[in-house]
C-alpha cells in the first residue's frame, strides 16, 4: 500500500526543479502534479516523453522533478531517496505524496487517453499482480545500473 505524506513543499515551476535552499511559490495551475522521476534512467526519460505526447494539452498539468543528486531535497519532502529510485512518487495539488501504483493512477488520470489504463491498474484483482511485475522490472533496471 502506498504511503501518503503532506510535506511543506508548495510547488514548482514547469521544467524547473525547486531550489533546495528555498521553496517555490504556488503554481498558477492548482491541479498540477509533481512527478519525482529518475532523470539518469533512459527508460524513465522515454516514459516521461511518451506520457507528455499522450497527455497532449494536459501536459502542463504535470511538473517533472529529476531526483538525480537531490537526496537532501527528497528527505526534506519526506521521501526516502532509495525509495524514490524504486517507486514512482507523485505530489498532488494538496501537497500529499503518493507512491507506487497510487502514483501511477494519479498521473494517468491527468491524461484523457490514459484514464482507462488508470482504471485498469486500480482493479483489486489486477493491482497485486501489477505491483509485483512493476517491482521486478524496477529491481532489474536498478541492478543493471549497479544501484541495487
Amino acid at each position: 500500500m502506498a504511503r501518503i505524506r503532506s510535506p511543506g513543499f508548495s510547488g514548482v515551476k514547469p521544467g524547473m526543479p525547486p531550489s533546495p535552499e528555498q521553496p517555490q511559490q504556488n503554481n498558477t495551475n492548482p491541479e498540477r502534479l509533481t512527478v519525482y522521476y529518475d532523470g539518469a534512467c533512459p527508460k524513465c526519460i522515454r516514459d516521461r516523453e511518451n506520457y507528455e505526447k499522450l497527455s497532449g494539452p494536459n501536459a502542463d498539468q504535470v511538473c517533472w522533478f529529476d531526483i538525480t543528486g537531490q537526496e537532501q531535497r527528497l528527505r526534506e519532502l519526506g521521501i526516502d531517496p532509495r525509495k524514490a529510485l524504486s517507486e514512482l512518487h507523485v505530489r498532488d495539488a494538496e501537497g500529499r505524496i503518493v507512491s507506487e501504483l497510487d502514483a501511477y493512477i494519479l498521473l494517468l488520470n491527468k491524461a484523457p487517453l490514459l484514464k482507462p489504463l488508470a482504471w485498469l491498474i486500480g482493479l483489486p484483482l489486477l493491482r497485486p499482480i501489477l505491483a509485483k511485475l512493476y517491482h521486478r522490472q524496477v529491481n532489474h533496471r536498478l541492478r543493471n545500473r549497479g544501484l541495487l
